[in-house]
C-alpha cells in the first residue's frame, strides 16, 4: 500500500461531495482524504496499484485539478 499525496484545488466541501463518488468508484483507491484546512488542499490516496498520474486523470474528471508533492 502506498501514499501518494496531491496540491489540488479542492477547497470545500462542496468541492470534496462532487469528487467523492468519482474517487469512491475509482477502482484500486482503498482510502483518500483531502485536508482543506492546508493552503495546498493535500489530497492523501491510499492505493495499491494506481500510478499519480491515474490518480490526477481520475480528480480532473470530477473537474479538479491535482499535481504530485
Amino acid at each position: 500500500m502506498k501514499d501518494l499525496k496531491f496540491k489540488t484545488n479542492i477547497n470545500c466541501g462542496g468541492c470534496v461531495s462532487k469528487v467523492t463518488p468519482v474517487l469512491n468508484a475509482a477502482e484500486g483507491v482503498c482510502e483518500w482524504n483531502v485536508d482543506t484546512a492546508n493552503k495546498d488542499k493535500v489530497l492523501t490516496v491510499k492505493t495499491e496499484s494506481l500510478s499519480a498520474s491515474e490518480i490526477i486523470a481520475t480528480v480532473e474528471r470530477a473537474g479538479f485539478k491535482a499535481q504530485p508533492i
